[in-house]
């Protein structure tokens, strides 16, 4: 005998019959080639892709489908950007949850189930700028934000209602369906649309659908453990320029050979 289905493929297949969909149906809506036979078989692992899906399609909580969770659905509301969970400490005071690199990879998945904010670290800071307002801790993934954000730093972001409340050219924390970014906002004509930018030149600007955001946290502060480093703007600014400087050269080379 074979080995017995895991959870996350009884859940798959409970979602599509509840469904009424064929093998073949719920496969083409969820951009699978052909068929669910092989993942209903066990034969292939659920995507990452295919679980966005579930959740973007149908509210599928990820946790609720590999088993860790007894929250089935979450509420997806477009256009709504505001924090879809608030947590608060023993006296039922709000207090400032911390999102690490490797929480940030399931954040976006995460963000309406109350049982997977409980795993985070949070705390209250007790000064008059974190007051009368929600907070969140974010910690900074790769040098896209160079050189105001380096990497592993933290920057601490108040929640943002709605888009409307957000301003062009302000650092937001961005939850995307299934991201977390760090970028300049830019609000675009095409009002269905904003525009991503990176600090790092050496990073293309990113295009992105209203629809597509979660949640959106402006940043006005930061944590950071780089004291000991030598004038970080100058350190960036000559690696920089010898990088130019190496391109330049590797130009002449090529026009030589």
């Amino acid at each position: 005998m074979g080995q017995p289905p895991s959870i996350e493929i009884k859940h798959f297949k409970e979602i599509r019959e509840e469904n009424n969909f064929t093998q073949s149906e719920f496969a083409d809506l969820l951009g699978i080639k052909n068929s669910t036979a092989d993942i209903e078989r066990g034969r292939t692992k659920l995507s990452g892709k295919v679980v966005a899906e579930l959740l973007s399609q149908f509210g599928i909580n990820p946790l609720w489908l590999f088993g860790q969770s007894g929250q089935k659905f979450l509420q997806l509301s477009k256009g709504d950007v505001s924090p879809k969970v608030v947590t608060v400490d023993s006296s039922d005071n709000e207090n400032m949850v911390m999102v690490n690199q490797k929480a940030a990879a399931g954040y976006p998945h995460n963000v309406q189930d109350v049982e997977w904010y409980q795993q985070l670290p949070a705390f209250d800071i007790p000064l008059p700028e974190f007051r009368n307002a929600t907070y969140r801790g974010f910690q900074i993934e790769g040098d896209s934000m160079l050189p105001n954000y380096y990497p592993n730093e933290w920057v601490l972001a108040k929640a943002v209602p709605d888009l409307d409340q957000a301003s062009n050219n302000k650092i937001y924390v961005v939850v995307l369906k299934d991201s977390v970014l760090v970028k300049k906002l830019q609000k675009l004509p095409d009002s269905s649309k904003v525009l991503l930018i990176s600090l790092n030149e050496e990073y293309l600007p990113i295009e992105v659908n209203i629809n597509e955001i979660q949640e959106i946290w402006q940043v006005n502060s930061k944590l950071t453990f780089n004291l000991d480093n030598p004038s970080e703007s100058g350190l960036f600014r000559e690696l920089k320029q010898s990088m130019e400087d190496l391109k330049r050269e590797l130009r002449t080379f090529k026009k030589q050979a």
